[in-house]
């Protein structure tokens, strides 16, 4: 157990090997009660949303999930977010646990039209049901067929006459369910989806897992791919960034990057000599320092050492090579295309 953003966290169950490799192959559990959850209602609630982030929203129907980011005016990601239409009148964005109350005033600083905006993340628990056996697990605690559940779509349905928002969303690249349920039914509700899950070999997941399993997918960790002083384009994630809606925080800046174009991007890489990337080392091409690494990882399911990193824009094509220098030492690498993990 450590100390996450001022929650008490479990780094691990049985083991991150293990809890990995579970919820590539058969199910795990994630308590992620730590993320946060802030709402937007009333009549204002769609202009505010849409100006706030960098996606499109006008688009979306009831019950429906995106992605998106949210930008300060100088282009760079103050969060990374999921956004959720209850109806035309009330939105909630799931935040990250360390920028809840970040998030929550730069929110109240930069929003637009009449809309409440109100945060319940110490009112709302969050688990996570990941894997390929995951809907098999979950269905038998609901009475309506799963399949009916899209890919970024979520429904409300009972759990042992429980209410819990469902929502076919994840962070490992499984299929699966994030639940959004009232406090006092995390406990139960755990219990119940761990008792439904013995047959199909659930386990309970830890943040190392949820940080592995992500890796995998190079999908990005606010902390420490992206932050502040990063922008979509370098994070190569333009593709949640719509340039032709009217107006949202940063917009101009990014127009500007646009235009211009980066100077590093986000590269995922693979080690070509047996060495594991960490967090912070140095990214070299001939004796020249080009970047650095931002996330690395053993792949258990891939037998290969992977990595994600910020480097010089000329470096950042499939198969460029680069050293990273890890203690005194050098190691070749080679950019590849991503995710490193593909769910078949």
């Amino acid at each position: 157990m450590v100390n996450f953003s001022g929650w008490e966290m479990p780094i691990q169950y049985e083991g991150i090997r293990v809890e990995h490799i579970a919820v590539r192959s058969r199910a795990g559990l994630f308590d992620v009660s730590h993320m946060g959850r802030i709402d937007f209602r009333g009549d204002g609630a769609l202009e505010a949303v849409e100006y706030l982030i960098t996606n499109n929203v006008s688009k979306m129907k009831d019950g429906k999930v995106i992605y998106s980011l949210m930008c300060n005016r100088n282009g760079g990601i103050v969060d990374d977010t999921t956004v959720y239409r209850i109806n035309p009148s009330h939105y909630f964005f799931c935040v990250n646990a360390a920028n809840i109350e970040k998030d929550y005033e730069w929110i109240k600083r930069n929003k637009k039209g009449n809309v409440s905006v109100i945060n319940l993340s110490d009112e709302t628990s969050i688990l996570a049901l990941q894997g390929p056996k995951a809907k098999e697990v979950l269905q038998k605690l609901v009475n309506i067929d799963l399949e009916e559940l899209k890919i970024f779509w979520f429904k409300t349905w009972k759990i042992g006459g429980m209410d819990v928002l469902i929502s076919r969303t994840g962070y490992t690249g499984e299929d699966g369910f994030e639940l959004y349920i009232k406090n006092e039914y995390a406990v139960k509700i755990w219990e119940m989806i761990l008792e439904a899950g013995k047959g199909f070999g659930i386990k309970p997941i830890g943040l190392g897992a949820r940080d592995t399993l992500r890796t995998e997918m190079k999908y990005t960790l606010y902390g420490s791919d992206i932050d502040d002083n990063v922008s979509p384009l370098e994070a190569n994630l333009e593709r949640y960034v719509d340039f032709v809606k009217k107006d949202f925080v940063g917009k101009e800046s990014l127009v500007k990057e646009k235009e211009t174009g980066v100077k590093c991007s986000l590269v995922g890489f693979e080690m070509l000599e047996h060495s594991i990337p960490r967090h912070g080392f140095q990214i070299y091409k001939n004796g020249e320092l080009i970047g650095t690494v931002t996330s690395g990882m053993r792949s258990w399911i891939l037998n290969k050492d992977i990595g994600i990193g910020f480097v010089s824009r000329e470096y950042n094509e499939i198969g460029s090579e680069f050293e990273i220098k890890i203690r005194e030492d050098f190691y070749k690498a080679k950019v590849v295309e991503t995710p490193f993990y593909k769910r078949k």
